[in-house]
């Protein structure tokens, strides 16, 4: 029998049915009970389970944790199995290139015998993974992310330019799949700055009419900057109305300012899972999209669940993946905490605060655990901030880790005042002391990457050069 082509390998009516969109979405979660979500969300593990007992990875990573099949009875026991990440896939790879033995394409399986589509990550924190997906869930991934793009407001018609890199990189293609065909957005894939220069994207923006922007809040910040470096208004000659983007940490005040007022919606995911919670229209955190996605919070250090609204890494079960890459226990390494108050629009859903760091670049001073990409929020209280800056740790004198905080600002680099107002504002909201150095505007471009990377650096590790 032939291998079907992407379109034959699924049914689009069952999977919008399945993960419904607009009212079908906010309806079904106003009404069904936590209990009955679990029900449903462990029937979609079990074939998981199922799946993933057939792929060498999991075989050899939960084998070596002693589980057996029998072992695993239901989502229940889901704390028995061993979290992976990034690292794990990369061995896997490296043992068995290139693509690795962590999926089960074409291993003469049912599931295994359907088209790849194949990305890899950013690289933001090391090599870039290769990523793989079956079409079933590159087009589930698409419909949680047009779910939440429609539910922030995104319309037919809405001109979106994204600013998500392309080329090897996932994010561009799959944000750009989930406009194209999950709504009636006009679509302009722009990408970084490397690959439509940012005084070009402006001048798209404005001649295409831009309503929405999609990307990272960096370099969306950036952007308005360049526009009216080269006499081109935010909010006047780009009728901009939405951001829909990573805001992590930075000021969404700032954001929609620099954009002329304009409405600002976060969201979550990461390569391998996709779409994991998104922003509603109360504004009020970031709704977890449970009916795909099953989010753990375990502690940074033990791997232990935390303590509701307590901070810890974000651990994924994608519940819609059990074909091609089953993924389960993901450590996705991103810190964030739930939130413990009802939802105001009425849903039993969860919903998280956002992203608040990354664990494996968080550096700990004298006992406090910092994240670099905390720091913006911080930095802007101060009106000399410049809106660019990068952390280097070091190791002192006395073998003790310290932290080096490089600062864009408008003033003069030798500003002792400033200088040591960014360092008190430090101290005063981390608790630790921070060494300051003040740069002229742009002067961290090559380091941090703005205008090259979809996600900029802000951290450079040289305690252990």
């Amino acid at each position: 029998m032939p291998t079907p082509t992407y379109l034959e390998s699924f049914d689009i009516r069952q999977l919008l049915t399945d993960f419904p969109l607009d009212e079908g979405f906010a309806a079904r979660h106003a009404v069904l009970s936590r209990d009955e979500l679990f029900v449903r969300q462990d029937a979609l593990f079990a074939r998981c389970m199922q799946r993933a007992w057939q792929i060498p990875f999991y075989q050899r990573l939960w084998g070596n944790a002693g589980i057996e099949a029998g072992d695993i009875r239901g989502l229940a026991d889901i704390g028995k199995l061993p979290v992976y990440g990034k690292n794990q896939i990369m061995q896997s790879v490296a043992a068995n290139p290139p693509l690795g033995d962590f999926h089960g394409w074409r291993d003469g399986s049912v599931a295994g015998d359907v088209p790849l589509i194949f990305h890899t990550t950013s690289g933001t924190t090391g090599r870039p993974q290769p990523l793989v997906f079956s079409p079933r869930s590159r087009e589930v991934q698409s419909i949680l992310l047009a779910r939440l793009y429609r539910w922030q407001g995104l319309r037919a018609g809405d001109v979106v330019h994204s600013v998500y890199g392309h080329g090897m990189i996932n994010g561009g293609h799959y944000v750009r799949e989930a406009v194209t065909h999950y709504t009636q957005g006009l679509f302009c894939s722009a990408g970084t700055g490397v690959e439509t220069r940012s005084q070009q994207q402006v001048m798209l923006m404005r001649d295409f009419g831009a309503s929405v922007i999609v990307g990272f809040a960096d370099y969306i910040k950036k952007l308005a900057e360049v526009a009216r470096e080269h006499g081109i208004e935010p909010g006047r000659d780009i009728p901009l109305r939405m951001i829909c983007g990573h805001l992590g940490r930075e000021s969404r005040d700032a954001l929609s300012a620099a954009w002329g007022g304009v409405q600002m919606f976060d969201w979550y995911g990461v390569g391998d899972t996709g779409a994991i919670a998104g922003e509603g229209p109360d504004h009020d955190g970031m709704y977890l999209m449970e009916d795909a996605q099953y989010v753990e919070i375990l502690h940074v250090d033990n791997g232990q669940p935390v303590v509701e609204g307590t901070e810890g890494d974000m651990v994924v079960t994608c519940l819609y993946k059990d074909d091609i890459y089953p993924i389960i226990r993901f450590n996705t390494h991103d810190v964030t905490r739930t939130l413990t108050t009802p939802s105001s629009l009425g849903l039993n859903l969860r919903r998280i605060e956002g992203f608040l760091g990354r664990s494996d670049n968080m550096v700990k001073i004298r006992g406090i655990n910092v994240f670099p990409q905390a720091l913006a929020p911080i930095l802007e209280a101060h009106p000399a901030f410049a809106g660019e800056f990068i952390c280097e740790a070091l190791r002192d004198a006395a073998g003790r880790d310290a932290l080096t905080v490089r600062i864009e600002a408008h003033c003069a680099a030798d500003d002792p005042v400033v200088a040591a107002a960014f360092a008190a504002l430090l101290r005063a909201r981390l608790g630790v002391d921070c060494a300051v150095v003040l740069e002229a505007r742009g002067a961290l471009a090559l380091l941090t990457g703005i205008e090259t990377r979809q996600k900029p650096v802000r951290l450079i590790d040289r305690r252990f050069a």
